[in-house]
């Protein structure tokens, strides 16, 4: 008799896709890969990850496509509701608080999806944070990463990053830690979306990968 061990696929794995968030001087840069499959078959390579909440926060998603959009859907209204009460656009801080109230208020029927938040205040600090799908948070000070090729991105990511970083330094970084680890995992690739955020702007940059 044969047997074979068959790895149980986990259903953030379904659609594919990766996203790192790294911090540098007075900036932080955010970007996700380009893909969405159905396990092998790939169905777009236009399909970049990230949520563009102001001119100082970016949030990507990883995970179960659906919920991905289902789930923005009702952030921007949450956001949005925050600013008419509030007066002001949310923080970073803020909006990690509503992510993991929302994700943790839906345990028991969880979101399927993995945030990524990325922030700058106006005195230049940068903050960062990831979660899981019940809205644990990971608050380091250098990065942060999710989606099915994590586990290359910490190891790219722990031999790039180094303090002090500039814009452009930290733009060459991430894009050459998120393309090297795509290259390594079947279920993301196809290029990435990056974008380079200071105090004063959000540059949007389309980097090309492998299509193989």
């Amino acid at each position: 008799f044969l047997y074979f061990i068959v790895k149980s696929m986990s259903i953030l794995e379904l659609n594919g896709g990766a996203c790192v968030a790294m911090a540098g001087e007075g900036c932080f840069v955010i970007a996700s890969d380009n893909r969405l499959g159905e396990q092998f078959k790939t169905i777009s390579m236009e399909v970049p990850k990230l949520n563009v909440v102001n001119d100082k926060v970016v949030m990507g998603l990883t995970g179960l496509r659906t919920d991905q959009q289902t789930f923005a859907n009702l952030l921007e209204y949450e956001i949005k509701m925050y600013k008419l009460r509030e007066q002001r656009d949310i923080s970073g801080k803020a909006l990690t608080a509503l992510v993991a109230h929302t994700l943790y208020q839906a345990r028991f029927g969880p979101w399927f999806v993995e945030p990524v938040i990325g922030s700058i205040d106006d005195e230049g600090k940068v903050y960062l944070c990831a979660m899981d799908l019940l809205g644990a948070p990971c608050e380091p000070e250098d990065y942060v990463c999710a989606g099915t090729c994590a586990e290359a991105l910490h190891g790219m990511c722990e031999s790039l990053w180094r303090p002090g970083l500039g814009p452009e330094e930290l733009f060459e970084v991430v894009a050459q830690a998120l393309l090297s680890s795509c290259d390594r995992d079947c279920l993301s690739g196809y290029g990435a979306t990056v974008m380079i955020v200071t105090r004063e702007k959000v540059t949007t940059r389309l980097v090309k990968g492998r299509k193989d």
